[in-house]
């Protein structure tokens, strides 16, 4: 089948909103422990959080979950919500803000085009956090595809960003 549209080479996506148990464990979470900002509240139900004055990167509501479970692991839904950091250094930054914290790590990968680092929040909903490689430095498969892989992040040299 032959792609009748594709996307603009612009387009991103704008934010991702959560169900969540507990609005403030969760703003605990992703504001003092990820340091996102709230930008609006409504209420006790719900938050929007952004980095860097915009608008909302994350939205956060109890209308459907207050006091609920988490989603079982095995089931469908979403897998991580992936924050991008500007440098590796940026990267190295957080993860040992986490450190310090003692906030548990889900695991960390070197994926050839990103270096990322995982946790899960509160809700057990999967979060990444990771660094683009330079375009530049990115590999190719023969036939053109990108070469990325699953590898382990070597996190001494990480923290030989700071």
């Amino acid at each position: 089948m032959e792609n009748e549209y594709t996307i603009p080479a612009q387009a991103r996506i704008g934010h991702v909103h959560l169900k969540v148990a507990d609005l403030e464990r969760s703003l605990d979470f992703y504001c003092n422990l990820l340091g996102f900002e709230v930008t609006t509240r409504y209420g006790s139900q719900a938050a929007f959080i952004s980095a860097g004055g915009y608008h909302h990167h994350i939205g956060l509501n109890t209308w459907h979950s207050k006091g609920l479970a988490p989603a079982p692991t095995n089931s469908v839904g979403l897998f991580h919500t992936a924050i991008v950091y500007p440098t590796r250094k940026d990267l190295a930054t957080i993860y040992m803000h986490l450190l310090k914290a003692e906030y548990p790590l889900t695991g960390a990968s070197d994926h050839g085009v990103s270096e990322a680092i995982y946790l899960d929040d509160p809700d057990k909903n999967g979060v990444e956090l990771y660094w683009d490689r330079p375009k530049g430095l990115w590999t190719y498969e023969p036939d053109g595809s990108l070469t990325m892989f699953t590898k382990p992040l070597n996190m001494t040299n990480l923290l030989q960003e700071l």
